[in-house]
């Protein structure tokens, strides 16, 4: 299997980007990352590590990371861009509690058949996709 480190440096050998010490250190971190981030708490561990990595760095590092599969964009519904990491772990969809903001990563094997059917009987490839079920989580509705 190929490494998020060597995906990372064949994307930016082909756009012809450099390999820099501060895309290697923001590469790190992310992939330690847990759950789904914006790019500013991304910063804030980048920080930590390095504090010589601009907030613009991070931001466009994460964008590359995204463009080239590491990394998965999901907003959900706040207007605030988050990541999570796509390398080596299964595709899941998402319930979001509208009331506290909780986000619970969800798989089911029926749903995914149906989106297929739905494709086939279409004459559609699905090759990617994002599903958010917003609603009121059991904590906030029993409170």
């Amino acid at each position: 299997m190929t490494s998020p480190q060597h995906i990372f440096l064949k994307y930016l050998s082909k756009k012809g980007m450099a390999a820099t010490e501060q895309r290697r250190v923001v590469l790190e971190i992310f992939l330690k990352s847990k759950g789904h981030f914006s790019y500013k708490e991304l910063y804030i561990q980048v920080r930590e590590a390095d504090s010589s990595i601009s907030s613009v760095t991070v931001y466009r590092t994460v964008k590359l990371l995204a463009k080239c599969g590491i990394a998965g964009s999901i907003d959900f519904g706040d207007g605030i861009t988050r990541y999570e990491c796509r390398y080596n772990r299964p595709h899941h969809d998402h319930l979001v509690c509208t009331k506290c903001g909780k986000k619970i990563g969800v798989v089911d094997d029926s749903i995914e058949n149906l989106q297929e059917l739905l494709a086939e009987k279409h004459g559609f490839s699905i090759k990617r996709h994002k599903m958010i079920l917003f609603g009121i989580c059991s904590d906030c509705r029993d409170s």
